[in-house]
């Protein structure tokens, strides 16, 4: 019997390779999307085409009510065995004086308390099953901070407490808790950056190159997957080397 995972932020990038990996790999799959709707049907039916049980799921994390209704939905496909927090935004490079409240808030509401709000709906569940895995998406930034990142940074390295927290709560209810940090992702949200600007980074990394999405979502499955069934409270660098 296929196993159920919750992807939020599923409509692109990283979460949408997850969703094709975790699909291609026997599980039922919830996909979360707050603004992009018509790009989580095509996907949800992209699955469906391929014989993948796929539902797409509007909410938007970063409100309390909306993250716990989108886990009561996801858990009526079945009882959850994963949950991905994938959902992120991030903001032009800039100066921590030019921040303003309303940005600030909006990184932190999505990267941070989204996942928070989540992981805490989706938490009974779990543990009244005794067994799961979750994952937290941080970032390479959220690990060393990243100039000009702050917020992001702030949110991102605030994951990785949280995950460490919870892999510590969590783990006498055999459920595992762990963290990707990617490094230069060809994402639409590094679309700001200029060919110039991902050809310098792809030369600092020693891989000699940037990732693609779905080596990131190689590495959600496998943390997600009894292959890692000793491993939790970890960080894994999916970042080609940047930070060593």
């Amino acid at each position: 019997m296929g196993k159920n995972v919750l992807i939020t932020g599923a409509s692109r990038g990283i979460g949408a390779a997850a969703a094709r990996e975790f699909g291609a790999q026997g599980w039922r799959v919830a996909l979360n999307y707050c603004r992009s709707r018509d790009r989580a049907l095509a996907l949800a039916a992209e699955l469906a085409s391929a014989g993948i049980e796929a539902v797409a799921l509007e909410g938007d994390v970063s409100d309390p009510v909306q993250a716990a209704a989108l886990v009561e939905a996801a858990e009526a496909m079945g009882p959850l065995d994963a949950l991905v927090c994938c959902a992120g935004v991030a903001l032009p490079q800039q100066l921590l004086t030019d921040t303003t409240d309303q940005q600030w808030r909006r990184v932190m509401g999505v990267d941070l308390d989204g996942v928070f709000y989540t992981i805490r709906a989706a938490y009974p569940g779990f543990v009244r099953r005794q067994r799961g895995s979750i994952v937290t998406v941080s970032s390479m930034w959220g690990v060393t901070g990243g100039s000009c990142e702050a917020a992001y940074s702030a949110a991102k390295a605030g994951v990785i407490g949280l995950t460490r927290a919870l892999a510590k709560e969590l783990g006498p209810s055999h459920i595992r808790v762990n963290c990707v940090a990617p490094g230069v992702i060809d994402t639409e949200m590094n679309g700001h950056l200029s060919q110039a600007d991902l050809d310098a980074l792809g030369e600092e990394t020693p891989l000699g190159r940037i990732g693609t999405p779905e080596e990131v979502a190689r590495a959600m499955v496998f943390l997600a997957s009894e292959a890692s069934s000793f491993i939790t409270g970890q960080v894994l660098g999916v970042d080609g080397g940047f930070v060593i």
